[in-house]
């Protein structure tokens, strides 16, 4: 069993550059070109159509002459009369490029040409290796010329065409035999004609030649055409545009300024700035009118600006259309004219370094990288995990012994493996903050006793455990899901009980504050001799409780990831980790998401 994964790989790419556009546009040309796509599945077909929607994204970065280039090449199989019939839509050098590129079956010609557009049709003419019965579709169609102009290289016409009467202005016109296409652009000079100069005979255009001459009389008729044709500028401004990688300003066509240079006068008000942002900021002041006694609410502008001094890197909040609203920072000098009178200010607005929306951290790009490679790496780990299963289950028929235990163990391994792939893909959701912990009512005390009560039938045969000291009498209730905070307690006490030693005992305590929930537990002695806890790589000493696939400072890393999801924190002292969660109060007392969805479902 295979699965071509080709396509839906490419387009998780990301092209950003030139370079990448040029890469990715290759890439759908010998996918898409290669074979005939008939989708099985809603999935395919989904595929497919966003893999149309990207070619065309990408058409519009890349030039014509550029896209045409890369279609000429041959180092791809063109066989697929979807690709020609959607490339036929675009530019006549790109729709010529790809109709003279397609080694199509004659089938596939017949269910082609009556779906190409008239102007497509004609570029069919140039090809001598057409099927006979693609051949005689097209008589049939009336598709005889290529239906673009002929470029103009002499002022008559040949002597099969009727001659082109033109009124001479000075001098007598001379006759000019036609000129053969040799596939380079033909320049004549029109502009002076010496009737005593006899231009050398040249034989007629063959359409027979070289498939060479054919390409490039056709480049030469195109770029023709489109020196003759009007375009008309409202039809280029009314083409849609596909809004992929674009943000939302770029869609609405908003232009959001980052930095403007401006002038004040005496009074404050901005009396000059740079041309993008004349129209939004003139008049703008920069302080309030000052008042016997001063604002109680002074900014560092205001403050600045009625004692003259510089404003430096002081914040400023502009108010208007949306390239400017928003806060910003400015720097300026005051001017004074000749005489020493204050004449107002000169300087720069400029955004906060914080201030794009857009930013990408470096965390969110580490985390969103990370995301992307656990993603690559599920496919073939799940693949190997359902044929272990197929083979430990007899799916497809009887399997030796040995073989269904050893795919039995290999199953259990790609198990822990994608279980492993979950905690860090969790946890760069967590660290990034576009995972958030669910919300709910949870009995700190009731789940910690629970966890700790299960580690005892594990532990306790070594003589060792974790035991609560110091502990509230009644239940302590925090803002977190009842499973969620089950799940936080386990990889904490799981972890700190699987590094306990034989015989090794630690001391817990919990107690409830004013506003959090304080859990406190020993360092076992194999952690405390960790420099740095959260990057520690110690495993359970016992084979039978395992917190995770990566150790005890993953663990750990995640558990405080969590924490803080939840608006607590978990820290580490030189012998005792601590973990604070907020307490419930009454106002607070709402069930969780999935606990109104069951009281709905019960009433």
């Amino acid at each position: 069993m295979f699965f071509d994964d080709r396509l839906a790989t490419v387009l998780r790419q990301r092209a950003l550059s030139e370079a990448g556009a040029r890469t990715q546009f290759r890439q759908l040309l010998d996918i898409l070109g290669n074979r005939k796509f008939a989708p099985q599945d809603e999935r395919s077909g989904s595929l497919i159509a966003a893999a149309w929607l990207r070619m065309d994204a990408l058409s519009e970065e890349l030039p014509q002459e550029e896209r045409a280039a890369m279609i000429r090449e041959t180092g791809w199989r063109f066989r697929s009369p979807d690709l020609a019939a959607h490339l036929a839509d675009h530019e006549p050098e790109v729709a010529s490029a790809a109709l003279n590129r397609a080694q199509l079956s004659a089938h596939d010609w017949e269910a082609l040409i009556p779906r190409l557009p008239v102007r497509a049709r004609g570029f069919l003419r140039l090809r001598r290796d057409l099927p006979v019965d693609t051949e005689t579709l097209l008589e049939r169609l009336g598709v005889h010329d290529r239906g673009l102009p002929s470029p103009i290289i002499s002022e008559t016409q040949p002597a099969d065409a009727p001659p082109l009467e033109i009124e001479p202005t000075e001098a007598e016109p001379v006759k000019a035999e036609p000129v053969k296409a040799t596939g380079q652009p033909i320049k004549v000079e029109l502009e002076q004609v010496f009737p005593e100069v006899e231009p050398a005979p040249v034989d007629a255009f063959d359409a027979a030649d070289s498939g060479r001459s054919e390409i490039s009389a056709l480049v030469e008729r195109i770029a023709q055409f489109r020196k003759t044709r009007d375009v008309s500028p409202t039809d280029t401004e009314r083409s849609p545009k596909l809004p992929l990688g674009l943000d939302e300003r770029t869609r609405s066509g908003e232009k959001r300024l980052s930095v403007f240079g401006f002038s004040a006068d005496a009074n404050g008000r901005i009396e000059w700035a740079e041309t993008e942002a004349a129209a939004m900021v003139t008049g703008v002041r920069l302080a309030r009118p000052s008042v016997l006694g001063g604002h109680d609410n002074e900014s560092a502008v205001e403050r600045a600006f009625h004692r003259r001094l510089p404003i430096a890197k002081s914040e400023f909040h502009l108010r208007g259309a949306p390239a400017i609203e928003g806060k910003w920072v400015v720097d300026a000098q005051p001017s004074f004219t000749d005489d020493g009178n204050f004449s107002g200010y000169v300087g720069r607005f400029r955004r906060p370094a914080n201030d794009d929306p857009n930013a990408v951290t470096p965390a969110a790009r580490e985390a969103d990288r990370i995301r992307q490679l656990l993603h690559e790496l599920r496919t073939p780990v799940t693949a190997v995990q359902g044929y272990a299963e197929v083979i430990q289950q007899q799916l497809f028929g009887p399997a030796p012994h040995d073989y269904r235990a050893l795919a039995a163990s290999i199953a259990a391994d790609a198990a822990r493996i994608l279980s492993g792939f979950e905690e860090l893909d969790r946890l760069a959701k967590l660290e990034t903050g576009a995972l958030e912990i669910e919300p709910g009512e949870a009995d700190l005390s009731a789940l910690a006793h629970a966890t700790t009560d299960q580690l005892a039938q594990v532990l306790g045969v070594r003589m060792a455990g974790i035991e609560f000291g110091k502990e509230p009498d009644g239940p302590v209730f925090v803002t977190i899901d009842t499973e969620e905070a089950e799940a936080l307690l386990w990889r904490l006490l799981a972890t700190l009980g699987g590094s306990c030693a034989s015989g090794e005992t630690l001391v817990a305590s919990l107690e409830a504050g004013i506003t959090e929930a304080r859990l406190t537990c020993e360092l076992p002695a194999q952690l405390m001799s960790e420099e740095d806890v959260f990057a520690a790589e110690a495993t359970p000493i016992g084979a039978t409780i395992n917190a995770g696939l990566f150790g005890a400072g993953f663990a750990l890393r995640l558990a405080r990831a969590e924490a803080r999801a939840s608006g607590g924190a978990l820290l580490i002292s030189d012998d005792a980790v601590t973990l604070t969660l907020p307490l419930l109060t009454a106002r607070q007392a709402v069930p969780s998401p999935s606990e109104r969805e069951d009281r709905g479902n019960a009433a």
